[in-house]
């Protein structure tokens, strides 16, 4: 019986250990990610949006974005544009207190030709809008690939990076969102259409409760200096 006892108690110990280093291995990752991300101090950039989305008409933008720590944002657009600011600051803003969640490595997946490490991010506060948030990163460059955040107020929302010129600064090249259409609300002026088959489509699967937007980024000008009166406008 002592010795049965010592076997379960060895295990105990050993799960516990184990658990922690997944712990600990998780939070170094993702403090590099964040460590990478704040090398850009400011920047702007020119961006290009397409949106593919059930009920949402709109024609492709072309928009000047500005950033500048730790979170002043503004997109200049001479229309209406769909912009998530959730894919430029959102991770940065998770992953900037530690304390505030809890963090495991849950796997590997390989997109594309990166080899990517899953991270599982869940909130430590009963109050915080998101409930979970799941992040692909590559452990080499320290950049997440691709982002899933699940909240109250936006659902869920998926998010994949392309990395260029700027991977130095954690900065994409390109995103691509897919959004729950049954949380999106378009913003004013945006040309929403109804559905007359809703209620058919709704049945056909997935593909017709995600909607889609495509942001191309070019041109940075990181840490150039920005001035707060920009944010003003």
């Amino acid at each position: 019986m002592k010795h049965y006892k010592s076997v379960v108690a060895f295990l105990v110990a050993l799960l516990s250990i184990t658990e922690l280093n997944a712990q600990s291995n998780a939070n170094t990752l993702l403090q590099a990610v964040y460590n990478k991300s704040q090398k850009a101090k400011d920047y702007s950039v020119e961006a290009h949006i397409k949106v593919d989305m059930p009920f949402i008409r709109m024609l492709p933008a072309n928009v000047k974005i500005y950033y500048k720590q730790k979170d002043k944002f503004k997109v200049e657009s001479e229309g209406i544009a769909l912009v998530p600011r959730q894919g430029f600051d959102q991770s940065s803003k998770i992953l900037a207190d530690p304390n505030s969640f809890t963090a495991i490595i849950q796997g590997e997946e390989k997109i594309g030709m990166i080899q990517s490490t899953i991270v599982n991010v869940i909130p430590l506060s009963d109050t915080s809008d998101m409930v979970l948030g799941k992040f692909w990163i590559d452990p080499l460059q320290h950049v997440i690939i691709k982002s899933q955040i699940s909240s109250r107020s936006n659902g869920t929302i998926v998010t994949e990076y392309v990395y260029g010129k700027e991977i130095n600064y954690g900065l994409p090249d390109e995103m691509i969102f897919s959004v729950d259409v049954k949380k999106f609300k378009p913003p004013k002026g945006v040309m929403a259409e109804p559905d007359k088959n809703a209620e058919a489509k709704e049945n056909k699967g997935n593909e017709n409760k995600k909607g889609k937007i495509y942001i191309t980024l070019s041109n940075y000008q990181v840490n150039k200096g920005i001035p707060d009166d920009i944010f003003k406008k």
